[in-house]
């Protein structure tokens, strides 16, 4: 099943989701602050390690600019915090940090590496193990924010199963372009969008790093002008 990885990854981000809300009624509110920040801190050094695998600064600068103005037509971080707000409306007793909490999972769980290799791999080969480690690794994260942030980080297991299976499913089609250098630079340009959502979860800076989304794929395209 070609979408077998998607869907456990989807699922676990659910799971931990759900467990994580019920961890957060033993769980004395600074304990839940100290957490966020550790997890801030670790978000901020991930996108670093992603940000340092560049080898094209330009395609780097270039797939920022582009995708930020893109992101800024369409409002992308706009319709996202619409979504959780629509999505919280339709459960009652969802409340507090429900939208942030939605909007912040989606991008964590979205953006990286293990994200784009895993669903091409998952794509181009069946081997869905990437995903499956991916799947461990959100399933604890989820359990972490959702403690903090509730039931919004559920939710994101939406946005998880139709990113990561979009790609699965285009990954054929595009498999032409995605070397590992243009696999790197989306990678790059995903660790900057990691930093920006610590910034976030730090309170040091609010980004709208939902705008710069469409940056990631560029790499794709400036590429083909390149090479």
């Amino acid at each position: 099943m070609i979408l077998l990885g998607a869907i456990v990854n989807a699922l676990g981000v659910f799971a931990g989701g759900i467990i994580g809300i019920f961890m957060k009624k033993g769980l004395p509110k600074r304990f839940g602050d100290s957490i966020m920040y550790a997890l801030g801190l670790f978000t901020f050094g991930l996108g670093i390690v992603f940000f340092i695998q560049s080898q094209e600064i330009i395609v780097l600068i270039l797939s920022l600019v582009l995708g930020t103005l893109i992101g800024e037509l369409i409002d992308i971080e706009k319709r996202l915090e619409n979504l959780g707000n629509s999505l919280q409306s339709k459960f009652k007793g969802a409340k507090g940090r429900f939208s942030e909490g939605f909007v912040t999972a989606s991008l964590l769980f979205c953006v990286g590496s293990m994200a784009i290799m895993g669903s091409l791999q998952s794509g181009l080969t069946g081997n869905h193990q990437v995903l499956f480690a991916k799947t461990v690794m959100d399933t604890v994260s989820a359990v972490i924010f959702s403690a903090a942030m509730g039931f919004g980080v559920a939710l994101a297991a939406v946005p998880v199963l139709l990113y990561q299976g979009s790609l699965v499913l285009a990954a054929s089609a595009v498999a032409p372009y995605l070397g590992d250098v243009v696999v790197k630079e989306m990678t790059a340009v995903g660790g900057v969008l990691l930093i920006g959502l610590a910034l976030a979860i730090l309170d040091i800076k609010k980004v709208r790093v939902g705008n710069m989304i469409p940056g990631i794929f560029l790499p794709i395209i400036i590429m083909m002008f390149i090479k």
